[in-house]
């Protein structure tokens, strides 16, 4: 990363976790476990790659930066909640998520699924009541977008798709649809909330926008599945080698490590082709998906 990158990640970060940490309701606040389980699944960890996205797009719309810090929040939220649903027993049954013990493992399972329950609602609480969008109906579509890219037809469906093949062997075709919604659906999401927060982009780009997020929720999978083949449980700070343990489809048990890595290059390769259309204004999110691509943990 060069170092003005860094710091507008750092600072992109830090903006995310005050504004999580404003709205997340406190320890000292009724019921006590639940609201300390919330913060701790979401506070003090994480790349926070979705809101740097919603940032990126944001400034490539050239929208108001507080506008994307709440999206981006909401974006985060949702993601938090389905990694301490995904922990779970009766999901993954995962015991370490960013170097800590995950929430059904602090707290207990049905805490840890209220927590979840709680965080998704919350999210949608953030995206309701503060002015997003100079006009309500594309508030209301920003709303819907999230939602959408949440629930069966995406984020929950991509993993239920995903459970139903463990021990199967998929075609690369049939594992891109996987991901496309579990994976892809919220990356895609996170940008087009971003630059929905201003009305600077018309029709056509948004939907080279959307193009653009498509590929780069598809490369973070890709770089996701050589992580979790190669890293160990110390930098990943969550179990390494779980999809190999677990007989899940990957990229890498489909492709093999040297062509995984290969289509993770295409994919940033596509992905940066369809942001020289957008020139300069475009610097942060190029920046972003080489900062995904190029990962380490």
């Amino acid at each position: 990363m060069t170092a003005d990158f860094q710091s507008w990640t750092s600072q992109c970060q830090a903006a995310i976790e005050d504004f999580l940490d404003s709205r997340l309701p406190g320890i000292d606040c009724v019921p006590y476990r639940l609201h300390q389980a919330m913060r701790y699944a979401v506070l003090g960890g994480g790349k926070r790659v979705r809101p740097l996205l919603a940032f990126a797009a944001g400034e490539l719309a050239q929208a108001d930066v507080g506008r994307a810090a709440v999206v981006g929040a909401a974006v985060e939220l949702i993601h938090a909640y389905s990694l301490v649903h995904d922990d779970m027993p009766c999901m993954d049954n995962d015991v370490l998520r960013r170097g800590k013990p995950t929430c059904h493992v602090e707290f207990d399972e049905a805490t840890a699924l209220l927590t979840g329950d709680s965080l998704q609602t919350l999210a949608f609480e953030l995206l309701s009541e503060m002015k997003l969008a100079d006009d309500p109906e594309t508030q209301l579509s920003m709303i819907k977008q999230l939602a959408k890219a949440s629930g069966s037809r995406g984020m929950a469906g991509g993993q239920a798709f995903d459970l139903d093949n463990v021990g199967k062997t998929l075609t690369l075709p049939e594992l891109e649809f996987m991901h496309i919604h579990k994976t892809g659906a919220l990356i895609r999401a996170a940008v087009m909330l971003g630059a929905h927060c201003s009305n600077h982009l018309n029709q056509t780009q948004l939907e080279k926008l959307d193009h653009f997020a498509k590929y780069v929720g598809l490369a973070f999978q890709v770089v996701d599945d050589l992580l979790d083949a190669e890293a160990t449980t110390a930098t990943l700070g969550k179990t390494a080698g779980k999809d190999a343990e677990n007989n899940k489809p990957t990229y890498v048990s489909i492709l093999g490590i040297r062509e995984a890595r290969e289509l993770a290059e295409k994919l940033q390769h596509d992905a940066d082709r369809i942001l020289n259309e957008f020139g300069d204004a475009a610097m942060r999110l190029r920046q972003v998906t080489d900062f995904i691509i190029k990962r380490k943990f």
